[in-house]
């Protein structure tokens, strides 16, 4: 009878042994399953990465010289397809497509055409991204330098914000609460055009506390609201909303073309209040002198402060055009006449390599160069504005500013002779370095 509990017992001890030996195995398998994918995933998420910032080093948009040999030097481990969009010319690329090898510098022959597109393959196979090749007209451009003065008018009335005040009733009132909005445009009031902000004002309150009718460009559309004003403690009647018709500051042209129009600034005017881009119906450029340099520090980046005199004799040209890019325009004989440099050619952003380069401004009352070193070029920067990266080492500029500072905004930036773009920003923690745009994306505007 023992011998059968011994074996009995000892079966099922087998049995035991033989289920944790099974549970073993099968923990032993998923954790190597999940060793497994845990590295799989690892290793997708590198190469995304990797892949990730590779599209961000490929250009969006390349430009080339029309007629002329170019070299193409990306330096990216892909090949890419290069077609020709439209036209014909005399290029080294035929009419189906050639392939590339982007890792290695490639000339181009560029034609008449007026666009390529070349698409970058991931492994030869799969389209990473559509580059656009455009070519263009080699042009020169005189750099100018000098700071400006920017006088801007909103196309219509600008709603900086909304809020409330207290009725001749004494309750508080917000009628435009829920109804405008920050960066709302007002074109019109009851169907007749605004375009001065005091004369909007006298218009609401002469309405009396009847409803108006506001026409409104919210986001590109345009659209009617209603708005009833209430009296407020002064027996006025107003809708409760911050508005704004204009702007002023203190800038510096960038170029004048041989046609008489200038850019300046690099960068677009935006409210002061919304951060938005300013929607402006035109503006006029003024002559100005920099009355005080507050000189850049760490947190704080100074400022070129400027004094401007709205007369007719000071105007220098009109404003035209307000973009990201900048402001653009036509200048005037006087405008010209403050442009002491010679024109020099321009240079495409794939030809700006990372060194020595030189800013023009005007920091002791006439515009000078100085010296500067790129020290990083982003081709496909999604911020057009910030394309270039460059600190100011030119010890006269430094003793003078600290480096970079408000004002100098669209100086024009040098390199081996070729205008290669503008300033636009400075780096508020290192006053010393700053950023440009490429001075093709201020053409392209």
């Amino acid at each position: 009878m023992k011998d059968k509990e011994i074996k009995k017992q000892a079966g099922q001890d087998i049995v035991v042994l033989l289920e944790e030996w099974i549970k073993r195995k099968r923990k032993l398998k998923i954790y190597r399953c999940s060793l497994c994918l845990m590295i799989l995933a690892g290793c997708l998420a590198l190469f995304l990465f990797h892949y990730g910032q590779l599209y961000q080093r490929i250009p969006s948009v390349i430009r080339f010289r029309g007629g002329t040999e170019q070299s193409l030097d990306l330096g990216l481990p892909m090949r890419a397809e290069v077609a020709a969009v439209s036209g014909q010319g005399d290029s080294n690329i035929p009419k189906e497509s050639i392939t590339i090898d982007l890792a290695r510098p490639v000339t181009i022959k560029t034609g008449s055409l007026d666009a390529y597109e070349m698409k970058v393959k991931l492994f030869g196979l799969f389209t990473l991204k559509q580059v656009d090749i455009q070519i263009i007209e080699d042009q020169e451009l005189v750099p100018v330098g000098v700071p400006i003065g920017i006088y801007v008018k909103t196309h219509g009335i600008l709603v900086v914000g909304v809020g409330e005040f207290t009725g001749a009733d004494g309750v508080t009132h917000s009628p435009s609460q829920y109804i405008l909005k920050s960066g709302d445009y007002i074109q019109a009031l009851n169907g007749e055009p605004v375009s001065d902000k005091d004369d909007f004002m006298d218009r609401v309150h002469q309405n009396g506390g009847k409803e108006l009718i506001l026409t409104v460009e919210r986001d590109g559309q345009t659209m009617d609201l209603k708005v009833i004003p209430r009296k407020n403690e002064a027996g006025e009647y107003k809708i409760g909303v911050w508005i704004r018709d204009n702007a002023q500051g203190v800038g510096t042209m960038t170029f004048i073309d041989g046609e008489g129009n200038f850019g300046a600034l690099g960068h677009g005017i935006n409210d002061v209040d919304t951060s938005a881009l300013m929607d402006t119906e035109g503006g006029t450029l003024y002559q100005t002198e920099i009355i005080s340099i507050e000189k850049g520090e760490s947190g704080d980046p100074g400022e070129m402060t400027g004094m401007i005199i709205y007369s007719p004799d000071r105007i220098l040209g009109t404003i035209t055009d307000n973009s990201i890019q900048g402001i653009f325009g036509t200048c005037n004989q006087k405008a010209q006449e403050l442009a002491t440099q010679p024109p020099v050619p321009i240079a495409l952003k794939q030809e700006i390599k990372v060194g020595a380069a030189q800013i023009l401004c005007a920091v002791d009352g006439e515009a000078k160069y100085y010296d500067v070193e790129i020290t990083a070029v982003h081709l496909n920067n999604d911020n057009i504005n910030r394309g270039i990266e460059l600190k100011v080492t030119d010890p006269r500029l430094l003793e003078i500013t600290g480096g970079i500072v408000q004002g100098m905004s669209g100086a024009p930036i040098l390199q081996d002779g070729k205008f290669i773009g503008a300033v636009t920003h400075v780096l508020v923690n290192n006053p010393e370095k700053g950023y440009g745009i490429f001075i093709e994306n201020m053409m392209e505007h």
